[in-house]
């Protein structure tokens, strides 16, 4: 698969996750262009503030292939990643992250993002993994909208 569909299935999640009363994160884990798991952010419904869709994504994939190190996997986020998502994917060996919205669109949102984007993560923490920033971004950003005009939504 391109990554066009790859970052599709990781908006698909999100839409998902907006639907169950969720917030409008999604992600992806893919390896060989091959999706691995799609996933939503869960907070609200495990009552888990680290259930981002990266962490669950990342969960699910090391349950699915059987180990810890998801090198040769590439993580596609709607968002992203927030400074904790974004160790765990350096963690997990995860080669390449490709996001969407910034941080700064989920604060906009409401969200208590800490402003510390991926490149200075990257630059801070030594990380190999590679970013590819702004990818698919207006439908990314368009999850924020399509939030906020639920009546239930809430942000954390």
């Amino acid at each position: 698969m391109e990554d066009e569909e790859l970052m599709r299935r990781a908006i698909a999640a999100a839409r998902e996750g907006i639907e169950k009363g969720q917030t409008p994160f999604g992600a992806c884990v893919a390896r060989g262009g091959e999706v691995v798991v799609a996933a939503h952010n869960t907070v609200w419904a495990e009552t888990d503030i680290t259930a981002h869709a990266e962490i669950v994504a990342i969960r699910q994939a090391c349950r699915k292939l059987g180990t810890v190190d998801l090198s040769g996997c590439e993580m596609f986020a709607t968002c992203e990643p927030c400074p904790m998502c974004f160790a765990a994917c350096h963690w997990a060996n995860i080669s390449r992250i490709v996001f969407g919205a910034h941080i700064a669109d989920a604060r906009a949102a409401g969200f208590d993002e800490l402003a510390v984007s991926n490149e200075r993560m990257k630059a801070l923490g030594g990380s190999a993994v590679a970013l590819a920033a702004d990818f698919m971004r207006g439908e990314c950003v368009g999850l924020f909208q399509l939030w906020s005009a639920r009546p239930d939504r809430r942000a954390y």
